[in-house]
């Protein structure tokens, strides 16, 4: 069956008081180019009354302390070739739709999505580009009372963490508290600015033609494994599984490398200089890289995969402060695509499973922040009440899907 998704607002929702105007300088992390993309994804409730008007109500008095947020990207006036937010109060770009169906019915928009995902985001105007606009969102009603809520935001603005700090401070305002708990802080000034290193050549992407896929792995799994490690080692872990799952299938030559790549938060790393109650939403995430043989990682169990990921980790501190002290030959934001390298992201630490409404937290969040030149796996959840952990990736090519599917099998 086919369901219709009918747009029927479309409109900027400003600050309801006036805000600061002027421009505000990024980061050094916020301008790296690695940022300059769009992340979008599905925010899906059970049940709510009159979500549009009370998200949208609630957004416009969050932009009063988020006032950036309602702002456009410009290049900095004083000719620095740097990009800046103009804090123009213009708006978040703000649409509501309705749809003829139920949440049951499309299957609380679970793999394979019955609904494209192109009709419950945001769609701009024409004469907008979309990487001016900091953030859209779409709140999509459905017949019985569910919700969607699409986003779509630059990820130059925030970070994960900080996406999840105002999405939660715009729920608040909906439940009706005046202002949110945690008071927002700016403070991309103290963010470390090493030295630039010469511009390099143009980038070169790779044409890669992966196709997406949705594995959930049981709590039972993810237990034991955790237990097991923590039995061996004495200390805890994460799951990634998808890992050496991809490894497997597919089969490079033994002795080719391969790399599990992820962003690090660094906030607990600056903990001198950021504001001490918290709040700061910029960019704050470092790049770790863990490097293995193709064989290691393939005949490895699964125990001492995790164990060279956790190295990876625990060398943070010291390449982050290397970093900041512009003690590097290479930029480490300026990231390698390959298909010998699988970037892992985890949606479950973000905070975004905790944005409510008013009428409870989300079923589940589904991302699509997928790019064709990098093979990604997200970590999510799956839709309450299960437990357990969903993977969603978009990490291999067609003819190592099937021997992919089956890797991961073995970890359900």
């Amino acid at each position: 069956m086919s369901f219709a998704v009918t747009r029927t607002s479309r409109s900027f929702v400003a600050p309801c008081e006036e805000t600061p105007r002027g421009s505000l300088g990024l980061s050094f992390i916020d301008r790296e180019p690695v940022f300059r993309y769009v992340v979008r994804s599905l925010h899906v409730f059970r049940h709510g009354r009159e979500p549009a008007r009370v998200i949208r109500e609630a957004l416009s008095k969050a932009l009063v302390k988020y006032y950036p947020f309602a702002g456009r990207f410009a290049d900095d006036p004083d000719g620095g070739g740097e990009v800046r937010v103009a804090c123009t109060g213009e708006g978040v770009w703000f649409v509501e739709a309705k749809t003829d169906c139920s949440l049951e019915d499309v299957k609380h928009l679970g793999p394979p999505l019955v609904i494209p995902e192109d009709a419950l985001l945001p769609m701009p105007s024409p004469e907008l580009n979309p990487l001016d606009v900091l953030l859209m969102m779409q709140v999509t009603e459905f017949v019985g009372g569910g919700f969607v809520v699409g986003l779509i935001f630059v990820h130059t603005i925030a970070d994960g963490i900080g996406l999840a700090q105002f999405l939660n401070a715009v729920a608040e305002i909906a439940r009706g508290l005046p202002n949110p708990t945690v008071e927002p802080a700016w403070s991309r000034e103290v963010i470390p600015n090493p030295p630039k290193l010469p511009p390099g050549g143009p980038p070169v992407f790779p044409s890669f033609k992966l196709l997406d896929a949705t594995v959930d792995l049981s709590a039972d799994h993810i237990n034991h494994v955790k237990a097991q490690y923590l039995e061996l080692t004495g200390q805890r872990c994460s799951t990634f599984d998808v890992g050496q799952s991809r490894t497997r299938a597919i089969n490079l030559d033994p002795g080719v490398d391969v790399h599990v790549c992820f962003f690090a938060n660094t906030r607990h790393l600056l903990r001198q200089v950021l504001p001490p109650e918290g709040g700061y939403y910029g960019n704050c995430i470092y790049p770790i890289t863990a490097t293995a043989s193709s064989g290691r990682i393939a005949s490895a169990e699964l125990i001492d995969v995790i164990s060279i990921i956790r190295d990876a980790k625990a060398r943070l501190p010291d390449e982050f402060a290397k970093w900041a002290a512009g003690d590097f030959k290479d930029d480490p934001y300026e990231l390698s695509f390959t298909y010998s390298s699988l970037f892992v992201t985890d949606w479950t630490r973000l905070g975004l499973l905790d944005v409510d409404y008013g009428w409870g937290k989300p079923l589940h969040v589904i991302p699509f922040a997928y790019l064709d030149i990098m093979a990604i796996g997200i970590i999510g959840a799956p839709p309450a009440p299960q437990k357990g952990t969903r993977v969603m990736t978009h990490c291999v090519e067609k003819e190592h899907m099937q021997a992919f599917l089956e890797e991961m099998k073995g970890f359900a």
